[in-house]
């Protein structure tokens, strides 16, 4: 991994800022990442980023923190957060930001235990492939203390398979159509292709209850996304 999307934070963050970051999908055009929208603060950022974290408690894990916005917002609410992301670049931002505890790690890597647990930015991408969904649910579910709760949001893009007639062309045979190959971009130098998982709510429910979680739906976006919350069954 080249870390373009640390660059570009990095860039950005020492007064570098020329140029935007540009993404892809296997069924989208390329489409411009304004960096500043990626520094934006609590004012500037969508609905259901905003009711997340007005429903954090606790100690709080940030997974995928990128240049640790909803960190440092929390932060100043006085909450206690960990901001994690395999970015080097996105941590190097966050901690020169103020993020007092940021570290390089993968999700699969943590192993402490938190009363929140953040996934924002359509939280569901880092599951890459519809069969790996259990393994990260599960291993989710091993860091919440008791009472804990998973914040999580993501879109169901099936919209995104239609014809203007209304009329669907999803390839049946292709596997799940929230299961994108993604494809980020800076100053002509490319990124190598990464999963990305889009789970509409339905399925996420499903997945939940195989691993022994509550799932319930907190709130709609603008935009066919949706804020969920999840927590220990009883």
């Amino acid at each position: 991994m080249k870390d373009i999307f640390g660059k570009a934070l990095l860039d950005y963050h020492n007064e570098n800022y020329t140029e935007d970051l540009i993404t892809a999908t296997n069924i989208s055009e390329e489409d411009t990442l304004p960096l500043p929208y990626l520094f934006r603060d609590y004012t500037k950022m969508p609905k259901l980023e905003k009711q997340a974290l007005q429903v954090c408690k606790g100690r709080i894990l940030d997974v995928g923190c990128g240049s640790g916005s909803h960190s440092l917002h929390l932060q100043e609410k006085g909450y206690t957060i960990k901001a994690i992301d395999i970015s080097k670049g996105a941590i190097e931002v966050s901690k020169k930001r103020g993020v007092l505890n940021a570290e390089l790690k993968a999700l699969l890597e943590e192993t402490e235990t938190f009363d929140t647990i953040l996934l924002l930015m359509n939280g569901t991408g880092i599951f890459e492939e519809l069969t790996a969904v259990a393994k990260y649910l599960n291993h989710l579910k091993s860091l919440l203390n008791p009472k804990g709760q998973i914040l999580i949001d993501s879109s169901d893009i099936s919209y995104m398979y239609t014809d203007d007639d209304g009329g669907s062309w999803v390839d049946l045979n292709s596997g799940y159509p929230g299961e994108l190959d993604y494809y980020l971009s800076y100053k002509e130098e490319k990124e190598v292709a990464m999963k990305w998982l889009y789970l509409d709510f339905e399925t996420l429910k499903t997945a939940c209850l195989t691993v022994g979680l509550k799932c319930e739906k907190i709130m709609d976006g603008n935009h066919f996304d949706y804020l969920a919350k999840l927590t220990l069954a009883d």
